[in-house]
């Protein structure tokens, strides 16, 4: 199932929905924009960030910890902040020189972290 959005004559587009967020729209006042619409599993593509020009690993910065671009500021740091309820927006706020693609850096690398730990033998 899908909506279409947009200004009567606009060229429309259409996007993927759960039934829950087809329902809200429904019952709306005004559409729900596509932006902030679920997609359901079968449509969800997961697109992996190439990360290795962001994250940089120097031995004489920050004890060898993985670094966002060069500055000290570590992947470590910018999971404890969202971990501790930051948004990426909050973060952005408070370090103007992170951009919302290191953030999304971050966390692919502590994802592909985790892949790999999971995967060593016992």
């Amino acid at each position: 199932m899908s909506q279409q959005f947009g200004r009567p004559g606009a060229p429309q587009c259409e996007v993927p929905m759960c039934e829950d967020t087809r329902r809200a729209a429904e019952h709306a006042m005004y559409p729900i924009s596509p932006r902030r619409l679920k997609r359901t599993a079968p449509d969800t593509t997961i697109i992996r960030m190439d990360y290795s020009q962001i994250i940089t690993v120097e031995p004489d910065k920050r004890g060898g910890k993985p670094c966002i671009r060069g500055m000290r500021i570590t992947v470590y740091d910018v999971l404890e902040y969202l971990a501790s309820g930051m948004t990426p927006q909050d973060i952005i706020a408070d370090f103007p020189e992170l951009t919302v693609d290191d953030i999304g850096a971050c966390l692919q690398f502590a994802a592909d972290r985790e892949r790999r730990l999971l995967s060593l033998p016992a």
